[in-house]
């Protein structure tokens, strides 16, 4: 499970996003980061059993993301995220397809699956596959179970046009514009405290894992 003591080191980050304070308070970082770490390993073994992508002994360190902040081309300086993340927990091809767990306090966490965003090759080939066997989208995405775990799948980013080579009465074309293929569901802290919090939260990514399937069948 994710501590308490992890929840409390973000909150007092986002309050004092400094490297002033990140150095007297080194010590909590590191806890906190082990704490995830450890995190990670148990939510991998038990993701693993539900997803054959998700290899059992890959090192959960090399998952857990950084926590300094990219500031080269950012308006906003201030150093560190002020939240942990944990991604490229599967061995598929396209890397970018897979499971995301953001951890933040106050409501912030999420877990997240599919593809954000491809790019122009991979969206053309996803929209290919969707208009080739929509059914087996249709039967992953708009089953009762799926919306009320993440909601509905046509209610993310698309495109105002009709998407290239596509006619208005195709009978697929809201799912056609989608510009994003993802299963989102916001976490509450309780959720990670938890102490089968890894096992929880690892089965929600099985529920994401054959739109997983169907986006990498669709780009391999």
């Amino acid at each position: 499970m994710i501590k308490p003591d992890t929840l409390q080191f973000l909150t007092d980050l986002a309050e004092n996003n400094n490297r002033e304070w990140f150095q007297l308070n080194k010590d909590r970082f590191d806890a906190a980061h082990e704490n995830v770490v450890e995190f990670a390993r148990e939510f991998i073994q038990e993701l693993s059993k539900l997803d054959p992508s998700v290899d059992a002994a890959q090192e959960p360190k090399k998952c857990v993301m950084r926590i300094y902040r990219d500031i080269r081309f950012s308006k906003d300086k201030t150093p560190y995220k002020t939240n942990m993340a944990i991604g490229r927990v599967t061995r598929n091809k396209i890397k970018e397809i897979g499971y995301w767990l953001q951890i933040e306090p106050a409501g912030k966490s999420f877990i997240a699956g599919g593809y954000w965003m491809p790019e122009n090759e991979h969206l053309k080939a996803i929209r290919q596959e969707i208009d080739y066997n929509a059914s087996d989208l249709t039967a992953i995405v708009d089953t009762p179970e799926f919306k009320k775990l993440f909601g509905n799948f046509r209610d993310q980013e698309k495109l105002k046009t009709l998407p290239k080579g596509y006619d208005a009465n195709n009978e697929n074309i809201e799912l056609l514009k989608l510009k994003s293929f993802i299963a989102y569901r916001d976490l509450d802290d309780n959720e990670l405290t938890r102490p089968d919090a890894a096992k929880k939260i690892a089965a929600l990514c099985g529920k994401i894992q054959p739109l997983n399937v169907f986006l990498n069948h669709a780009i391999n």
